[in-house]
């Protein structure tokens, strides 16, 4: 993969490259790269793999199996820009699926415990709208979900 602009290193606990598999399963326009193997200098890994790079959406990951010392949490997290409800309903049920956990408007975690944004562009639309009560019902309609449901935000978006 090219070196230019900025690559994201997700530490797993030796969950790397399945971590990987996955994404690239949920994105449609990914690719994987090199994967990476611990050689001798750490004798106990050596020939386990410690790294994958994968790209999805234009996007370059590092997967690195680093051990169990760190954990995601919710103070990084992914946003995925969806076109529409089915869009959104794709990435949720994905996402979520075998061990994911649904959070508030339009967050999850998957599997692994990453977070996720499951926008649609709509939906910010409305929320960033210069109507301020237009925005506000938006806003508050979207608060009372998890998975983001454009209907029923532009109902109260549009006051019925």
């Amino acid at each position: 993969m090219p070196a230019q602009g900025f690559t994201t290193c997700l530490w797993f606990d030796g969950q790397a490259e399945q971590a990987a598999d996955f994404y690239l399963s949920v994105f449609k326009d990914g690719k994987q790269g090199r994967v990476g193997y611990y050689n001798e200098a750490n004798p106990d890994q050596a020939g386990q793999v410690l790294v994958v790079e994968f790209e999805i959406n234009g996007q370059k990951f590092v997967a690195l199996n680093g051990g169990p010392q760190f954990k995601f949490n919710e103070a990084v997290s992914f946003q995925i820009h969806c076109a529409d409800q089915d869009e959104v309903d794709h990435y949720w049920g994905l996402l979520t699926a075998d061990g994911g956990e649904e959070g508030p408007c339009g967050w999850l975690k998957d599997k692994y415990g990453l977070s996720w944004q499951v926008v649609p562009t709509e939906v910010m639309d409305m929320i960033g709208d210069p109507d301020g009560a237009k925005a506000t019902r938006a806003t508050s309609a979207m608060y009372t979900m998890k998975r983001l449901d454009v209907a029923a935000i532009r109902k109260a978006y549009d006051g019925e």
